[in-house]
């Protein structure tokens, strides 16, 4: 709220258009599919930014603090892991993303302070349909959840469609508490 405010205060409350490429304007169709060039390269931005992502996560040693902390944080630190450090860098890296995840939005929509307020609750449905702390899961939630909410929309409207993909999440997350692809790991009882 703070940062929210500040940009306010700096640069104004109104929006800010961005403009796209060249390359990136226009649209194209695959049979009765219209797709536009700005969100089809937005897509292969955001998979190649998932594929950094896995390679940090599973071949870097950063990745296997991370993934350390994750799974147990006292024997990793009993290990020898700056877990403070760990929590710091993941945090940088969280929001490295989300930066750059704005920056793809602003192909899509005007640039204002609150551009990923409307994407909160969606990519909590995403996070807790795919699995906590599971790539592969978000991924495959994020896609899910996307094209259900697609399909839903022209039937439904856009705010009653979304209410249902919410409703379908709660049921299946009765099911299913951990999501899609839970979390392995163990535990040790105190």
């Amino acid at each position: 709220l703070i940062l929210q405010q500040a940009v306010r205060t700096i640069f104004g409350p109104t929006n800010q258009e961005v403009g796209n490429p060249s390359w990136m304007s226009g649209s194209f169709g695959i049979g009765q599919l219209a797709m536009t060039w700005n969100r089809l390269w937005i897509l292969v931005f955001a998979l190649g930014v998932f594929a950094v992502l896995l390679y940090v996560m599973k071949r870097t040693p950063w990745g296997l603090q991370m993934r350390a902390v994750t799974a147990n944080r006292r024997m990793a630190a009993s290990m020898g892991i700056r877990t403070p450090w760990v929590d710091a860098l993941t945090f940088a890296l969280g929001s490295g993303i989300a930066g750059i995840a704005g920056v793809a939005l602003s192909q899509i929509d005007n640039v204002s302070p609150n551009l990923g307020r409307g994407y909160i609750i969606d990519s909590f449905m995403v996070v807790v349909f795919g699995g906590v702390g599971n790539l592969w899961g978000t991924l495959v939630g994020a896609f899910s959840l996307g094209i259900v909410n697609k399909f839903l929309e022209p039937y439904a409207g856009a705010v009653l469609g979304k209410i249902v993909v919410l409703v379908l999440i709660i049921l299946f997350i009765q099911k299913r508490p951990r999501g899609l692809f839970a979390l392995k790991g163990r535990s040790v009882e105190a």
